[in-house]
């Protein structure tokens, strides 16, 4: 007997654990029975109760959900082919429906990516690149050497923005029956084909390359400019220093001219001491150790070499 209330006791606790689950407070469950739902969407958290053994617990997560795609190659309108890499985030909204659908989250990535990768390929194509890196018209920021290029004012009615509300919009309209709403979509990057990426990047560093090449002749430019400045300051304070030191040196020597005529007026011995000073003079700037000098005898320069000699 005791053994029989053991074995009753064990079943009614085993009965009890398989039929009491828990809803935490982030999930929301389907009750099934034998494959088909048998309930509605349990969002409630807490302890609940289920038929043991025949039916079973299917828990979806009521909170957001990643969806993470894959960089893909596509063409744009103008046929530039770019790499293209999106996320999105995603949530169930009906548990029953999708669960009828698509049964587990698995099942929903892949759904998604279908979705999601098709409405991003059909995009793509619908637009020229300019429009895929812009956002708007604001004014941009150009190079001296971009300013005359037209094609980088180019204008656009649609940007990257409005490219991906598009994408959005066409994907929700295709998850309406599916019991999920694709609450946003982002690109996550934009970027050239290695080949066409690798031609940026040489147009990019010639571009660089031309207006360090214009910067550096500009530079030069300026650089002679500067010297000439200086040379021609320099000739100028030399010239300047030449025409004031002539200026002095004139006003010196007229100086000493009316000094000697002073002391020449003054007397006969004056007039003598200043000729034989002038001569003495004219003898030490004309005569030296290698000079060779002819003169007359009578000559007033040989007078005081003359006289000097006792002759």
């Amino acid at each position: 007997m005791a053994k029989i209330i053991i074995a009753v006791g064990v079943l009614a606790v085993l009965l009890v654990l398989t039929s009491a689950y828990i809803v935490q407070e982030q999930e929301q469950v389907i009750i099934t029975q034998f494959g088909k739902p048998v309930s509605r969407p349990i969002s409630t958290p807490g302890l609940k109760f289920k038929t043991p053994l025949i039916q079973k617990v299917h828990r979806f997560e009521k909170r957001f959900l990643e969806w993470d795609g894959d960089p893909n190659q596509l063409p744009t309108r103008d046929k530039r082919f770019i790499w293209v890499n999106t996320y999105a985030r995603w949530r169930i909204t009906d548990p029953l429906l999708f669960f009828q659908r698509l049964h587990n989250e698995r099942g929903a990535q892949t759904r998604l990516d279908d979705i999601l990768d098709g409405e991003t390929r059909n995009a793509i194509a619908k637009y020229d690149l300019v429009q895929l890196v812009r956002t708007s018209n604001r004014a941009a920021v150009l190079t001296e050497s971009q300013a005359s290029d037209e094609s980088a004012l180019t204008q656009i009615e649609e940007g990257r923005n409005d490219i991906r509300l598009e994408i959005l919009a066409n994907a929700r309209a295709r998850t309406t029956d599916l019991g999920l709403e694709i609450l946003d979509i982002e690109f996550k990057r934009i970027n050239y084909v290695d080949e066409v990426q690798k031609k940026v990047y040489e147009r990019m560093i010639a571009e660089r390359q031309r207006v360090a090449d214009r910067f550096r002749s500009e530079g030069q430019g300026e650089a002679f400019r500067i010297r000439g400045e200086k040379d021609r300051e320099l000739l100028r304070i030399s010239s300047e220093a030449y025409r004031q030191a002539q200026e002095i040196k004139g006003a010196a020597d007229a100086r000493a001219t009316a000094i000697y005529a002073s002391a020449y007026n003054r007397s006969a011995d004056s007039r003598t001491f200043y000729e034989f000073l002038k001569t003495m003079q004219a003898y030490t700037t004309t005569l030296d150790s290698t000079s060779t000098l002819v003169l007359s005898t009578d000559a007033d320069f040989y007078r005081y070499l003359k006289s000097g000699s006792g002759k």
